[in-house]
């Protein structure tokens, strides 16, 4: 392990450690002033109070698999021409403390198993949203957020919060600011969806729950360190989030030297008497990267060399900016749709998510009261992936991205369609098959097409 992983390492111990304490601590607005010159009794401590704690948790099971597809040629980020099945698993605990008026402390522990399709690589919009870029054969735990939150209510109107995993059960002011910080996914708080946002529960492929195109700042499990700032009214809000980034291109090292900034506006609105939303962001990170014409130019003036050592030599910080736009609408109490269009620059590496310089989503989701089973979902959506030009050529030469990479490149679009039917089990258990057929694999037309089939189980309470 690097020294720079090992100080990083330590940094985010002592913070893990320091929030502790401060749980332990109790409810500083309960607690005897330390201005006095009498110590308080034993008796006068501040006691924790059930409604002080929130504790939740939840279990994702998913199998993955495809048959022999169309291969005339293949590199080590490519799908295997042969076919394939892969398994994940997580558990995760979702624990959180009150600490004083409007603030709050939450802990997630998070074991997980398993691998996508080749190690999760292959596809730009990626078949399971719960696979991680860094898979483990054994369960693997890790703290994958702590965070802090704050929340300043500015009077008025008042809306019910249910109890629920981070979030605890009462009434918050609809006019409010909240402040969190700490080791979060940006998909926490940015890019929501009602119908697409979950695949522990709706649509599974990356290009589906997220903006794909927003490289935004992670780890390989899909976390960072950060802070946001969110102003809620009753008609929109607007948020804006600051956080590290991975220090090169598939790096699980997060660094404070460099950064990623997002900024999102919320518009709610009604039509037909009906609810919908509309989030527009912008984000510009900040990484070591390469840059894809660069690259090419300086691998055609001298073709022995091998296109991946020309662009990791060439890394150095550069900036990636974009934009996306999410919209959904409820149709009626069981029916809304969806949509998604997301771009980036296209010049330099990816950083941190996958393959996608543009992308645009759409579809729909049923509950199935019509058929007497209202807490079952039947989902539908398509996604068109792609490339800018000098990405697309990049790959064409034999370079290799986050996720693919075949070798040699005859580019088309990536164009995705996803499946899935729901079935509630009892309380919060649902079984999930979900179907995805993946014309142009990878942007390479002289592979597949793939059609992918999935079994998931997940839990929560």
């Amino acid at each position: 392990m690097s020294l720079a992983i090992q100080k990083a390492a330590a940094r985010s111990n002592a913070l893990v450690c320091f929030i502790l304490l401060l749980i332990a601590a109790g409810n500083p607005a309960r607690s005897a002033d330390i201005s006095t010159s009498t110590a308080p009794t034993f008796s006068e401590l501040p006691v924790a109070r059930a409604d002080d704690w929130s504790i939740h948790g939840q279990t994702t099971f998913i199998w993955q698999g495809y048959g022999p597809i169309h291969s005339p040629y293949q590199s080590q980020n490519s799908l295997p021409g042969g076919g394939q099945g892969r398994e994940t698993l997580t558990a995760t605990a979702f624990i959180g403390r009150r600490l004083w008026e409007g603030g709050e402390f939450y802990l997630n522990p998070e074991l997980a198993q398993g691998f996508g399709l080749a190690g999760t690589l292959g596809l730009g919009g990626f078949a399971n949203g719960e696979a991680e870029k860094a898979g483990t054969t054994y369960p693997r735990i890790r703290a994958q957020r702590y965070f802090l939150r704050q929340t300043f209510g500015l009077g008025g109107e008042q809306e019910t919060v249910a109890d629920g995993p981070n979030q605890f059960a009462g009434k918050r002011d609809i006019d409010r600011i909240t402040l969190t910080i700490g080791r979060i996914a940006v998909g926490d708080i940015f890019d929501n969806n009602t119908y697409a946002h979950d695949p522990r529960a709706d649509f599974m492929n990356w290009a589906m729950w997220s903006s794909a195109a927003y490289d935004y700042p992670a780890d390989l499990p899909g976390f960072t360190r950060g802070a946001v700032a969110e102003l809620n009214r009753k008609n929109w809000a607007v948020r804006m989030g600051l956080f590290q980034v991975p220090s090169a291109p598939a790096s699980d090292a997060l660094v404070f030297k460099t950064g990623g900034a997002v900024v999102e506006f919320e518009s709610r609105y009604t039509l037909f008497d009906e609810q919908g939303k509309i989030r527009l962001g912008a984000f510009l990170n900040r990484g070591n990267t390469g840059n894809y014409q660069q690259a090419l130019t300086l691998e055609s003036v001298d073709p022995s060399a091998n296109i991946n050592d020309v662009m990791t030599s060439i890394r150095s910080q550069r900036l990636k900016g974009g934009a996306y736009l999410n919209v959904e609408q409820t149709l009626t109490n069981d029916i809304g749709v969806f949509a998604r269009a997301s771009w980036n620059d296209g010049h330099n590496e990816i950083l941190s998510f996958t393959d996608i310089d543009r992308s645009v989503s759409t579809g729909i989701s049923i509950k199935g009261s019509a058929w007497n089973r209202p807490k079952d979902t039947v989902g539908v959506v398509g996604a068109i992936n792609g490339l800018s030009e000098a990405h697309h050529q990049f790959l064409a030469a034999g370079g290799l991205g986050l996720l693919i990479g075949d070798g040699a490149l005859n580019y088309r679009n990536e164009k995705t369609i996803e499946g899935y039917y729901s079935i509630n089990l009892f309380r919060a258990a649902a079984l999930t098959f979900d179907y995805q057929f993946v014309d142009n694999p990878a942007y390479n037309a002289d592979r597949g097409p793939v059609s992918i089939f999935a079994v998931r189980f997940h839990d929560e309470f």
